[in-house]
């Protein structure tokens, strides 16, 4: 099991060129993968994205590579002036059009798109691919490691979480078959007290308690539960991902709960399904960490 949050840093060098990676993941149920790459390098983006896309099942990661020479001549800040003085007359005009204060700083330019860039005229993409990939791998190993921890940690909360509805689960078998007789005593005594004359051969008496019996029936409920939790475990210990069809499970959980529910028309074993439906909710919002 990996989370989809965590953190990966690589370096490479080649030539006197420098590349550092930084990956980081975070949740989100779609796949989303940002490559952020230097203008220089912008050909290998396809191949640095299908990279990662190997690596994740779901959440949104983004990867930024700087590209650094050890020779300043190669690598400098550029500064487009004329740019600059275009971005400088536009605040003007709006600040004499709206009657605001034009408080335009020297540090709100490295803010303006284009102003400032860095130049990396010399590098060739071919020639730092390698270095890129290492360094991409790196980082991604680190990501992967974090993710992997984290996602122990999931595991044991989910296993833990789930052994409480199993808990729950069983409690509701258990009370289950008592619903139909407290039914008909319930029933029997209601009648008495009316004082009306009991003939408990009497057809109608007997089809309503037994159409009670046939409505309250829980058995293929607790069944498919069972089903569900089975196949939760099964996830748990596998090595693919599982984020979504753990998420498919929480919802096919909280549907036999709901229905068990409504068809027990029981305090007690009402009381043991609110207390699953409160592990499930748990569960479900750790099941959005997991990829």
């Amino acid at each position: 099991m990996r989370s989809m949050t965590g953190y990966g840093r690589g370096e490479a060098a080649v030539n006197g060129w420098k590349l550092e990676v930084e990956l980081s993941g975070v949740n989100r149920k779609q796949v989303d993968i940002s490559v952020n790459l230097p203008g220089a390098l912008q050909e290998l983006e396809s191949e640095a994205r299908n990279l990662l896309a190997k690596s994740i099942s779901r959440g949104r990661l983004a990867a930024r590579v700087l590209l650094t020479h050890d020779d300043g001549t190669d690598n400098r800040l550029l500064f487009d002036e004329g740019l600059a003085k275009q971005y400088v007359a536009a605040v003007r005009r709006i600040a004499l059009d709206t009657g605001i204060e034009p408080n335009l700083t020297a540090a709100d330019l490295f803010r303006a798109p284009g102003v400032f860039r860095v130049d990396e005229s010399g590098v060739d993409p071919l020639e730092v691919r390698e270095a890129l990939f290492s360094a991409l791998g790196s980082a991604l190993a680190q990501l992967v490691k974090m993710q992997q921890d984290e996602g122990g940690h999931l595991r044991a909360d989910l296993q833990a979480r789930l052994a409480g509805i199993v808990g729950e689960v069983a409690a509701i078998r258990a009370l289950a078959p008592l619903v139909a007789p407290a039914y008909r005593q319930n029933l029997m005594k209601r009648l008495g007290d009316s004082g009306l004359a009991l003939d408990l051969d009497d057809d109608r008496l007997l089809r309503e308690i037994a159409l009670y019996a046939e409505r309250c029936d829980i058995t293929e409920e607790l069944t498919r539960l069972d089903s569900h939790v089975a196949l939760f475990r099964t996830y748990l210990e596998s090595n693919e991902p599982m984020g979504r069809p753990l998420d498919f499970l929480c919802q096919e959980f909280n549907r036999e709960l709901n229905t068990i529910g409504s068809k027990a028309n029981d305090a007690a074993i009402a009381r043991h399904v609110v207390n699953a439906k409160t592990e499930l909710e748990k569960i479900r919002e750790q099941v959005q960490n997991v990829q």
